[in-house]
């Protein structure tokens, strides 16, 4: 029934999650994590694109994240291999330094009656912000809902992101006041909210906020680091949030494990090209890794993803499933 909580076995909201990098006046692959879609894998390492052409190249050439809810009859380059994966929608999301593109990640879902999160772009219009597009799954409630709410700057989620110019982790989302959409979004089972800024060249202001649920979550963990904190502790002499190289300081993150997600073991701090977010850092690359050799104990994948401001990597954000 509509609005009635969706309770799944635990499996990702989000099935693809690929970046792709300017070389040569088009888009190449450079990484990406398939979840064991083989084929579509094969289909993507040889594609490229130029500006306009496919997802990644409709966001490079309009800057600005793109939602594409359906790929029959679309733009969409891999349209036979993603059907055959089970891939039906897709979001993109420029990364930019400036006026420069760095990089585009893409991330592809699923569809069915039962997968559940959301992954929504929203654009200031007249001074509050509007939902531009989303995916929401079978969350269709939901999805009503959002079309219908609007952000002034400061409330709620979309709208602190927009104020603070910077990524927010919200929590309880179904009862906790901040959150504009809670009885629709504890209808929906939708716990855990990320908000990013995403600046594009010409000052327009867009907000990506990724939604998870419990039955199938977006990620098992966030983290927010912030580069502005390492480099304010460097200048007064490498006390307080610095670290050697400038780096990084963890300030926020959700784990659906019990514990702190820092101690001896897992300091708070990362340094530049020390570990994915190291990597994210000294490049200004999105960073995408799978395999348990390469993630942290206990993850299959993780995304860390830069977001620029002043001409420098102002912050991290990283999720792992």
């Amino acid at each position: 029934m509509m609005g009635d909580v969706i309770e799944t076995t635990q499996r990702a909201f989000v099935g693809v999650t690929e970046v792709w990098v300017p070389k040569d006046g088009r888009l190449i692959h450079a990484t990406g994590d398939y979840g064991g879609r083989s084929a579509f894998e094969v289909a993507s390492v040889v594609e490229s694109f130029g500006p306009g052409e496919g997802l990644p190249g409709k966001a490079w050439a309009e800057a600005r994240p793109v939602v594409l809810k359906g790929f029959d009859g679309s733009y969409f380059k891999r349209i036979e291999a993603a059907r055959e994966a089970g891939l039906t929608s897709a979001v993109a999301l420029p990364v930019f330094d400036g006026d420069e593109l760095t990089a585009v990640l893409v991330v592809l879902c699923g569809d069915d009656d039962t997968t559940t999160g959301a992954i929504e772009v929203w654009k200031e219009r007249d001074g509050l912000l509007l939902l531009e597009d989303g995916y929401y799954g079978a969350a269709k409630h939901f999805e009503w809902v959002s079309q219908h709410t609007h952000f002034p700057r400061g409330q709620g989620l979309p709208g602190g992101v927009w104020a603070a110019q910077t990524p927010i982790l919200m929590r309880d989302l179904g009862s906790g006041y901040r959150f504009i959409r809670a009885e629709s979004a504890g209808r929906a089972g939708l716990t855990t909210g990320l908000g990013l800024p995403v600046p594009v060249p010409g000052g327009e202001t867009y907000v990506a906020t990724l939604l998870s649920a419990r039955g199938t979550p977006i990620a098992r963990r966030f983290e927010i680091w912030d580069a502005r904190e390492a480099r304010v502790g460097k200048a007064r002499g490498g006390k307080g949030g610095g670290c050697k190289g400038g780096g990084a300081v963890l300030i926020d993150g959700i784990c659906e494990r019990e514990g702190p997600l820092w101690n001896e073991d897992t300091p708070r701090r990362a340094a530049v090209w020390e570990g994915p977010v190291g990597q994210a850092l000294g490049s200004g690359l999105p960073q995408v890794l799978s395999g348990a050799a390469s993630v942290a104990a206990g993850y299959a994948s993780m995304v860390a993803l830069p977001i620029h401001r002043g001409g420098e990597v102002a912050h991290v954000v990283a999720w792992y499933v």
